[in-house]
């Protein structure tokens, strides 16, 4: 599953041109779900030793088009987890505190600490991607971006941090009739945003910004995975089983118990 997902560095993620409903070889929704949740065992296993060993941290990046699932996904893998040691970061438009730094200043702050998985929902992505297709910034800053963030993943890697990036693969079809959902659902409601019926009618705009700014980031120490998202249960497990791999590539170990721990008795 994880080579299928990959976006080799050098290569091209060929976005539209994947199945944004792949089962990516799952049976079905039930074998998936039961996978799932035995990787959601698995990882919280793994969190707890990375937390103990405090000596190495995981970032998940989660980029996709509006109404892909990222919150959906970030809840189904997190869920199970502690969240002593998880932070999950949104990433919204800049105040004007953070537009008086560079672009890259509020993302490191937000960086996991030795210890911890850190996800971006959303990220600095976003001021390569959206700055393009929105022209928030001269050509000229935006093409020179992705080079910025190569080396500072570089830097985040060399320090520490396993970073895993994920692009959400939605159809255009797929994504109508959830954003449909939100305006039908009084519950979901308020995620709707009128601005994202303008920013549906770039659909393709975006497709092919996120097509440039993949193949340009995709490196070795901080590869890009494009996973299916049209079928909840696939990007789900795809996103668990891509942090799994991560951890056990890490293989934190539990720090020793103090001496003579063995013939301590507790009254």
């Amino acid at each position: 599953m994880i080579e299928q997902l990959l976006v080799r560095p050098g290569g091209r993620a060929r976005i539209a041109r994947r199945d944004t409903r792949d089962k990516l070889g799952i049976t079905g929704k039930a074998a998936g779900k039961q996978r799932l949740a035995e990787v959601v065992e698995r990882l919280a296993i793994l969190q707890a030793r990375l937390y103990a060993d405090g000596e190495r941290s995981v970032l998940l990046v989660v980029q996709a088009l509006d109404a892909a699932g990222k919150d959906g996904v970030i809840r189904s893998v997190f869920t199970g987890l502690n969240p002593q040691g998880c932070r999950v970061t949104s990433f919204k438009a800049p105040a004007s505190s953070e537009l008086a730094h560079d672009y890259l200043w509020r993302v490191h702050a937000a960086a996991p600490a030795r210890g911890e998985i850190g996800v971006f929902n959303r990220s600095h992505y976003e001021d390569v991607v959206t700055a393009r297709v929105l022209d928030l910034a001269p050509k000229k800053v935006t093409d020179r971006r992705p080079a910025h963030i190569n080396e500072w993943e570089r830097m985040l890697s060399e320090e520490g941090t396993t970073i895993v990036k994920v692009f959400l693969n939605v159809s255009k079809d797929e994504q109508r009739e959830r954003l449909q959902e939100r305006v039908d659902d009084p519950e979901k409601r308020w995620k709707f945003n009128p601005r994202d019926l303008e920013m549906r009618k770039r659909f393709d705009d975006y497709i092919a910004a996120y097509e440039k700014a993949i193949n340009q980031t995709s490196t070795e120490w901080a590869p890009w995975y494009v996973v299916p998202a049209d079928r909840n249960w696939v990007k789900s497990l795809a996103v668990a089983e891509l942090l799994l791999d991560a951890l056990e590539r890490i293989d934190p170990q539990l720090p020793p118990p103090p001496p003579g721990i063995d013939s301590v008795t507790v009254e």
